[in-house]
């Protein structure tokens, strides 16, 4: 393959709610791996003048704020409990981050890995998009006490959100690595830099 030719390891990344995907992606981000974090995209899309919030304020009227963003509780509370809507409104948003992930990759050509932080890649099929997953994980009882710290979490939004997101067993089991954070912060360390120290000189489909 000639060096016009070459492609980046594309890393999928991923893992329920409090299992430290957020933190894992900064240290691959301090080593230099570019990261394109899909709920960044999300937000950008959804703020004043972002280019799901005008799709979204014409589907769901009163979904809007003045300034022309997304009022988050207001869509919430729109698409609450119906899946025709729920399907409609990721009709949307979907395609969108798709785009602003292939924008990334262009823009990232050259490098040797880099990695898309994907909180429900597998829910939504992002896994095909990858080269090879990463599945950040902790034991239930790590998860529950992560979570439950956060300001305004409640048992029942964390049971919500549990309800929503693949069994982590399920996404371990699919997943070509797997990293448990609970075993501290310089054990994940060790683990990311082994894994793009091997993925960087691996290349593209060089795991599938």
């Amino acid at each position: 393959m000639s060096e016009s030719e070459k492609k980046p390891f594309v890393l999928g990344l991923t893992g329920s709610i409090g299992m430290g995907k957020s933190a894992t992606a900064a240290m691959f981000a301090a080593r230099g791996v570019p990261v394109h974090d899909s709920d960044a995209a999300v937000h950008s899309l959804y703020g004043p003048g972002g280019k799901a919030a005008r799709a979204i304020g014409e589907a769901f009227p009163g979904t809007l704020t003045p300034e022309g963003s997304v009022d988050r509780p207001a869509l919430r509370q729109a698409v609450l409990g119906d899946s025709e809507k729920l399907r409609q409104l990721e009709g949307i948003v979907h395609p969108l981050v798709g785009a602003e992930a292939r924008a990334f990759l262009a823009r990232h050509g050259q490098a040797p890995l880099v990695v898309l932080d994907i909180p429900l890649l597998f829910e939504t099929g992002g896994q095909a998009r990858c080269d090879a997953v990463l599945v950040v994980t902790a034991p239930p009882e790590v998860q529950r006490a992560r979570v439950l710290a956060r300001p305004g979490m409640t048992e029942a939004a964390f049971e919500a959100i549990l309800a929503k997101q693949m069994p982590d067993a399920e996404k371990r089991a699919r997943a070509d690595h797997v990293i448990d954070t609970s075993r501290g912060f310089a054990a994940a360390e060790a683990e990311v830099e082994r894994l793009i120290a091997r993925l960087s000189a691996a290349g593209p489909m060089a795991e599938r």
